[in-house]
């Protein structure tokens, strides 16, 4: 009797990593000024808080890798998380705040009566800060990063410790939301957003500004 020949295997879904977003802890500036790329800015007491709970919130998910943006505020938030996971902190160029040039250290309500302010709200893909970076530059800068960082720990789970504005514009990019929409995305300090990243697919968003639940059931 002829064998029956077997049905054949389905194709095996490429490895997705799973990159962690958390946007760095309160520091005595927080919601008043541009701190940009100035060094010496450090968490308050309350950030500090925000940098625990990060770590707390982990438990129970297996992480390949702890990088952070070069300043000191993003560092002190992943401090406490690369202790929980017995990691050291990488520190990555490519998730660095945005160069806001000249604006740098300004106070944001003498920014907002700027016209200019009214550029970077509502149509931030053609405004660059004097001197500075571009939004555009930005996000390619940051997404570049991620695509990076996914290929290196692939099928693994890596937590990034960056700032406001490039989270917002990575999210927007892997929902695939034009980049004049991307301050409708809030990124709140210590919060956390997930992006999964596999080769030959569009990334998908699992959460944004999440600040409470655990994050074990992301890789359930």
């Amino acid at each position: 009797m002829a064998e029956t020949p077997s049905a054949p295997s389905p194709p095996s879904k490429p490895e997705s990593t799973l990159l962690l977003l958390v946007r760095h802890g309160e520091t005595p500036t927080t919601g008043m000024v541009l701190p940009g790329r100035a060094p010496g800015l450090h968490l308050s007491d309350r950030g500090r808080a925000q940098a625990e709970r990060v770590a707390e919130r982990l438990a129970g998910l297996k992480v390949d890798a702890v990088y952070s943006s070069p300043l000191e505020r993003t560092c002190e938030t992943a401090e406490p998380t690369a202790v929980a996971v017995g990691l050291a902190v990488r520190r990555e160029p490519g998730l660095i705040e945005c160069d806001f040039g000249e604006w740098t250290g300004v106070a944001l309500a003498e920014l907002s009566g700027l016209p200019e302010w009214q550029t970077v709200q509502h149509n931030p893909s053609a405004f660059r800060f004097p001197s500075g970076e571009s939004f555009t530059e930005m996000q390619a800068r940051i997404v570049s990063a991620l695509e990076g960082l996914g290929t290196a720990h692939a099928g693994g789970v890596v937590v990034c410790f960056s700032h406001a504005d490039p989270i917002k514009a990575a999210v927007a990019h892997a929902l695939g939301t034009d980049l004049d929409h991307f301050q409708r995305i809030v990124i709140s300090p210590g919060s956390v957003s997930a992006i999964s990243y596999a080769d030959g697919q569009a990334p998908a968003v699992h959460m944004v500004n999440s600040n409470s639940e655990p994050l074990s059931g992301l890789r359930a």
